[in-house]
């Protein structure tokens, strides 16, 4: 079980008013064929490389949520994101890809699929057009949603827990580095959405959190494909 609380505050009121969006994206079929251990390998392969190029853009989102940031707290957090991102997941993302095959100059030369497109540049684009709210609720389904996803796989029964081959992977996301990393995250947006009047503008960002969740689930529909 999972000591996250995913039904609370801003967070929570995006998630429940996502409806089907979200509940497809955390319950999405890759997820479910990863914790049944059945997930082809060709498909997994193709999901790491894509999350390699993913994770660079990811470092210029919270590099652009650093310029976007009008106090000091928000400014350190963004860079220290940048530099986690960029000097500790990455090159742990990089040691594990070569337990499946991978190194890292294959990943960066691999080109960027459509769906790795469109996700990133619209995280991008959330930015650039608003502001570090906008930023906020656009990153909040990758970073929420994949603690989410394992979570349940962890309460489900038909989950395979021994002899899985993506066990780390899952152990990666239910890990107690990761769940500090979707507290915090949950926490900046409730201070954030507070102090930019997050309340008056709920539609339009739910609709930007909606469109994230779609790019999330297409981006696991990508790695099915794959496979």
């Amino acid at each position: 079980m999972t000591g996250l609380v995913f039904d609370q505050g801003l967070f929570g009121r995006l998630r429940r008013d996502a409806g089907g969006e979200w509940t497809s994206y955390v319950a999405h079929g890759f997820v479910r064929q990863l914790g049944q251990g059945v997930l082809a390998k060709a498909a997994f392969q193709h999901f790491l490389k894509q999350d390699y190029l993913f994770l660079i853009h990811f470092a210029r989102a919270y590099a652009l949520a650093a310029v976007k940031s009008d106090t000091l707290e928000d400014l350190r957090g963004a860079a220290a994101a940048v530099t986690t991102i960029v000097d500790v997941e990455m090159p742990l993302h990089v040691a594990y890809c070569r337990d499946w095959g991978l190194d890292e100059a294959q990943m960066a030369a691999e080109p960027e699929a459509m769906e790795t497109v469109a996700y990133t540049r619209f995280v991008l684009d959330c930015g650039l057009a608003g502001d570090r709210l906008d930023l906020e609720v656009a990153l909040a389904p990758c970073v929420v949603g994949y603690a989410e996803a394992v979570a349940q796989l962890l309460d489900d029964p038909a989950t395979l827990r021994q002899g899985n081959p993506y066990a780390a992977w899952m152990e990666a996301y239910a890990g107690e580095d990761y769940h500090a990393a979707v507290t915090a995250a949950m926490a900046r947006l409730e201070r954030i959405g507070a102090a930019r009047g997050a309340d008056a503008r709920y539609p339009h960002l739910l609709k930007t959190f909606v469109a994230a969740t779609r790019l999330e689930a297409a981006f696991w529909d990508m790695g099915l494909a794959a496979g």
